[in-house]
């Protein structure tokens, strides 16, 4: 059976026989922050702050290569570095997180006894049960493989609320979880809207689809009128971001949508694309380039470092 997170944490690399890469202690240059952020008052009198005992993001876009899935990777690991414990639910039948961060099974766990997400769907299997290590200390990660589509498809699992009960009977000692959620507002994005307390929009500044943002912003509103009503839109994300007139047609529209939300730019950057071949996040593929200055900030403006805030 693979390992109980709950006395595995912090992760001692020593045990793994790995080199263990600790909460990305890497210099971002703090001279490239952009200030074209916009926060509404409401929000801002909550920020910096640290999380209720356990706070649960969903990063959700039905449509693909909107930056989702390297939103999700970036802040995990901005809050990692300011000494937060994060868990990534890999909540995409795409299995991108899943593959970029490579999760890391026992030595002695048969390949036919790895535990996914799926499992957790069909009650083979506890969150817990179906989380490992990553090589970077106190990051994990529930991964998915392709099988995880048939919970979409599959009447006989997967209730709106099957993840949020997931969560709520983990045992580990989780200060984040994060969920990457599928290009689609189906059963399992609708399952990460049900269990978050806050849900973070990208939204590629070059592919808007006006048609797409009603029925993201519908489906959200849905979710918070039947089965969430706690659920908070904390953030948009404007990526790919150049300064430009369109841009700008963009923001406000998004602004529009959720008023209630920081809209936040995150600037292009050619190696942003090549980090996950390379099995790395940006922050540490890049840690000088653009992208990862801009996730840098956003993750200090919305959570502050554990340390000052325990």
């Amino acid at each position: 059976m693979p390992p109980n997170l709950s006395t595995l944490v912090p992760l001692p690399g020593q045990r793994q026989g790995l080199e263990v890469v600790s909460a990305w202690d890497l210099t971002i240059p703090y001279q490239q922050f952009r200030p074209q952020h916009l926060i509404p008052p409401t929000l801002a009198t909550q920020l910096p702050g640290k999380p209720a005992p356990h706070r649960v993001y969903v990063v959700i876009n039905q449509k693909g290569g909107a930056g989702k899935t390297t939103t999700a990777m970036e802040l995990a690991a901005v809050w990692v570095s300011l000494g937060y414990v994060v868990r990534v639910i890999d909540a995409d039948h795409q299995a991108s997180i899943s593959s970029w961060l490579q999760p890391l099974y026992p030595e002695d766990l048969a390949p036919g006894d790895r535990r996914e997400l799926t499992d957790v769907f069909y009650g083979r299997c506890t969150l817990d049960q179906a989380t490992y290590y990553t090589r970077y200390e106190n990051l994990y990660i529930v991964p998915s493989t392709g099988e995880l589509a048939l919970v979409d498809l599959d009447p006989r699992v997967g209730k709106d609320n099957a993840l949020r009960k997931a969560i709520a009977a983990s045992q580990a000692p989780i200060d984040i979880t994060i969920i990457d959620s599928p290009p689609a507002l189906g059963k399992l994005s609708v399952n990460g809207l049900t269990a978050a307390h806050q849900a973070l929009v990208p939204l590629k500044v070059g592919a808007l689809d006006t048609r797409g943002l009603t029925k993201l912003r519908d489906t959200i509103r849905a979710v918070q009128e039947d089965t969430n009503p706690e659920l908070v839109v904390q953030a948009a994300f404007l990526t790919a971001w150049k300064k430009s007139e369109y841009a700008r047609t963009v923001a406000e529209r998004v602004r529009a949508d959720y008023p209630e939300a920081a809209c936040f730019t995150v600037r292009e950057s050619v190696k942003t694309a090549e980090a996950p071949d390379h099995f790395k996040p940006v922050r540490e593929f890049d840690p000088a380039g653009t992208t990862a200055a801009d996730y840098d900030q956003v993750g200090r403006i919305l959570l502050a470092p554990k340390e000052v805030t325990a």
